[in-house]
């Protein structure tokens, strides 16, 4: 075989096609919570009940020993494209931070979500996500827009229940 390597000749092909979405999406969300670090973390890594903040999980199933680094969670999404989330986490220092890398439909995220002291009391919530993957969009859905309707609802969300929680303690 004769072969001239070179774009669209032989063997070689374009490594990334021209509609493929190259960059990195950054998203970054912060809310406040009366609960102190403490109270937030012990809501927070029950994530059996993560499907309260935000009805968009299904199955959570732990992989290893729960929120130890190197640890993984197989999470379903049910809407609004359902899929399997493989979540391994890389850090975890309770009741401070977690962050972990997501696969989920091609796309590679990393997640970091930290509680920090409020000077006024309570607890500062704020997390960031970075992700890439192939599509813009996936089945007619704005991957970029889907995931930041699902942090600011989950976190908002998750917030309020906290602070019911500080009342109650």
């Amino acid at each position: 075989m004769n072969y001239v390597f070179g774009p669209g000749e032989g063997p070689t092909r374009a490594l990334c096609p021209s509609k493929l979405r190259t960059e990195i999406i950054r998203i970054e969300f912060a809310v406040h919570s009366r609960a102190e670090c403490s109270l937030v973390w012990k809501l927070f890594s029950q994530c059996e009940h993560w499907n309260r903040y935000l009805n968009a999980y299904g199955e959570i199933r732990w992989l290893g020993e729960r929120w130890m680094q190197g640890s993984r969670l197989q999470i379903e999404l049910t809407y609004p494209i359902a899929a399997t989330q493989d979540r391994i986490i890389t850090v975890c220092n309770p009741p401070r931070c977690v962050a972990w890398i997501n696969h989920v439909l091609g796309y590679t995220m990393e997640q970091w979500v930290l509680f920090d002291p409020h000077a006024g009391g309570g607890t500062r919530i704020s997390t960031w996500v970075e992700f890439t993957g192939a599509a813009l969009m996936v089945d007619g859905h704005d991957i970029e827009a889907i995931v930041r309707r699902f942090v600011e609802t989950w976190y908002t969300n998750f917030a309020a229940e906290c602070d019911r929680m500080a009342t109650w303690v």
